[in-house]
């Protein structure tokens, strides 16, 4: 499959590359590819910002002939510069969606006319695919929601939302890394930590990476807890596989 991508200038010194404004697994592969061959390439730059399509390349100067730019991305683009491929993994995140952590769980339920139990399981079957981490260090934008659960976002935001709350924000499901402010639906929460900068790598996912959610009890919830604060829980992984 042939992306067709365009390029234009983004501010005085960001250039913004684009792809199809969808959420969808190659153009995710043909992202994360470019962006590796930018970073194994001679081009200076400050930073590059991944979204779902689009990668934003940053400057620490201002850029005086965006066009010679652009024909540096695009001949970037079209190399054959081999990309040494990285190993994806699949992780199982432990969710609690005991209405205590889910106070949003009833009034889904209700609009959607959906039982809790059955918006569980509609939460848990897929495996969901990481297309970038922003918004908050951490914070995983995942595609794969089933279409029953999508559900708007709230039209006035809560002050505080706790780390580890796991929600549905329109199309999207996700997890609040650390405590914020937040308009999502809270469905349930994580005891697994998400982000840590003590850490040498600080997120253990990364874009490309597929998460899978399991349903426990509260029991289960505290006990993982416990066990994260003496360093005895390891997060469940396997290789992930096309």
């Amino acid at each position: 499959m042939t992306n067709k991508i365009t390029y234009k200038q983004f501010g005085e010194n960001a250039i913004l590359i684009e792809w199809k404004p969808i959420i969808d697994k190659n153009i995710l592969s043909d992202i994360i590819t470019y962006k590796e061959k930018i970073l194994q390439s001679d081009l200076e730059y400050l930073d590059i910002i991944q979204a779902y399509n689009s990668l934003t390349i940053v400057f620490n100067f201002k850029i005086n002939n965006v066009k010679n730019k652009i024909f540096k991305l695009q001949s970037i683009y079209s190399s054959t510069l081999e990309i040494e491929k990285k190993t994806l993994y699949k992780w199982e995140i432990p969710v609690c969606y005991d209405l205590d952590f889910g106070i949003d769980l009833q009034k889904i339920s209700n609009k959607l006319k959906i039982s809790i139990d059955k918006i569980i399981k509609l939460h848990t079957a897929p495996t969901y695919t990481i297309f970038f981490i922003g918004f908050l260090p951490g914070f995983f934008y995942l595609g794969g929601l089933d279409k029953k659960l999508f559900f708007d976002r709230k039209s006035t935001p809560r002050l505080h939302v706790d780390k580890g709350t796991v929600a549905i924000g329109g199309m999207q499901t996700g997890i609040y890394p650390n405590n914020s402010a937040g308009g999502w639906n809270i469905i349930g929460k994580t005891p697994i930590d998400l982000f840590n900068a003590n850490k040498e790598n600080p997120c253990f996912a990364k874009a490309g990476d597929e998460i899978k959610f399991r349903s426990i009890s509260k029991e289960e919830f505290y006990q993982i807890e416990k066990d994260i604060t003496v360093n005895v829980f390891k997060i469940y992984k396997t290789l992930k596989y096309d």
